[in-house]
């Protein structure tokens, strides 16, 4: 099992940059795939970008491809989710999450574990 702890949200007015992290448990972090999802008030969650368990490999949302990136550091138990060039549109509750699955998550069943989630509000 595994625990994550997100940090980095904050107020950033649009075309600002954030970059969050996902501090994990343990000593199996490497052994997990990961992802950043993203819930807006009234909306549903939705997946913003998944990682192999090694980093060789990444997935975006068509909406966050080009301004965010996702990257991990094993060594320090850590995933982080870079974003530029930030919309109004982008303003969630942010969560990282650990999977099992051996290859890149795509799907929110694909994911096991969640954080507890990091406010990102951006202004216009």
């Amino acid at each position: 099992q595994v625990q994550l702890v997100e940090s980095g949200g904050g107020l950033v007015q649009a075309g600002g940059s954030l970059r969050l992290s996902c501090a994990a448990s343990g000593r199996t972090f490497s052994s997990y795939a990961m992802g950043w999802f993203r819930q807006a008030p009234g909306k549903e969650r939705e997946l913003v970008a998944t990682i192999t368990r090694s980093g060789a490999s990444t997935y975006y949302a068509d909406s966050v491809k080009g301004r965010f990136t996702i990257s991990r550091d094993n060594a320090k138990n850590t995933m982080y989710l870079q974003m530029n060039r930030l919309k109004p549109e982008d303003t969630a509750v942010y969560y990282c999450a650990a999977s099992r699955l051996v290859g890149i998550p795509i799907a929110e069943a694909h994911f096991a574990f969640w954080g507890q989630g990091t406010q990102v509000t951006v202004s216009s």
